[in-house]
């Protein structure tokens, strides 16, 4: 039985509806980063990440990375640092800015002429360029193709209704031989209706098991206080890694 199988097999929470339909606004999210509410936000950086960088990049260099719904996230200077380059996407100029100012790089915008309204926000150093739209508008600029994905925050920010739009975006930005690090969470989505959404294994499948071999590299329970406010008393965040087939 190959890992995409197991992965459909594995028990989750039930009642995995109860969130399909919910909705939140590109002036919701923008709002967010207006108002501060911005938990989502990890300042020293995601530790599993940290944990599987080597199996991420594996030992490669100068790569490509996409890093979908990228907020302000220090990884994204992480891989720059290591001589990759990192082309990102998110709605938030304030989040886009914050990323340049925080992590002490100078940088120039541009229009992007295929999106009208859109800029691109890029390092002098040329190895990262955020641009700054909903990312169901991105395939217009022909960013090309990305040898790794780092997807943390997105899938499970995009509306459960707009997953399957997601993912035909995401699928044909891949490189041959690339490596897509997915994480997500698991709580009872009864009791809290999102965002961050609940993603179950079998929604994994389902979107990328066509085109990709899935293996859950870690589970780890991430539950903080701050998390009884959402009405659970358990979250665990998983991280797959979806490769080739």
């Amino acid at each position: 039985m190959d890992d995409t199988r197991k992965l459909l097999n594995t028990k989750e929470t039930p009642n995995t509806e109860v969130q399909k339909n919910q909705v939140l606004t590109l002036e919701e999210w923008q709002d967010k980063w207006v108002t501060r509410r911005i938990g989502f936000h990890q300042e020293q950086g995601h530790q599993l990440l940290k944990k599987h960088l080597d199996t991420f990049l594996k030992g490669k260099n100068e790569l490509r990375i996409f890093v979908p719904l990228c907020g302000k996230a220090v990884e994204m200077k992480w891989f720059a640092d290591r001589g990759h380059s990192v082309v990102g996407v998110e709605i938030s100029e304030l989040g886009i800015r914050e990323f340049f100012m925080e992590q002490n790089l100078s940088y120039s915008e541009e229009p992007v002429t295929e999106i009208p309204g859109t800029k691109v926000f890029k390092s002098s150093s040329g190895n990262i360029s955020l641009y700054c739209c909903n990312i169901f508008d991105l395939p217009r600029a022909n960013i090309g193709k990305f040898d790794r994905i780092w997807d943390r925050g997105a899938l499970v920010a995009i509306n459960p209704g707009d997953r399957e739009r997601y993912a035909e975006i995401m699928l044909p930005l891949l490189q041959k031989e690339f490596s897509y690090l997915l994480s997500v969470l698991s709580y009872d989505p009864t009791k809290h209706a999102g965002p961050p959404f609940y993603v179950p294994a079998a929604e994994i499948g389902r979107l990328f098991g066509k085109q990709c071999s899935i293996l859950c590299l870690e589970e780890a329970d991430v539950f903080e206080e701050r998390h009884r406010s959402w009405g659970i008393d358990y979250i665990f965040e998983k991280l797959y890694l979806l490769t080739e087939k």
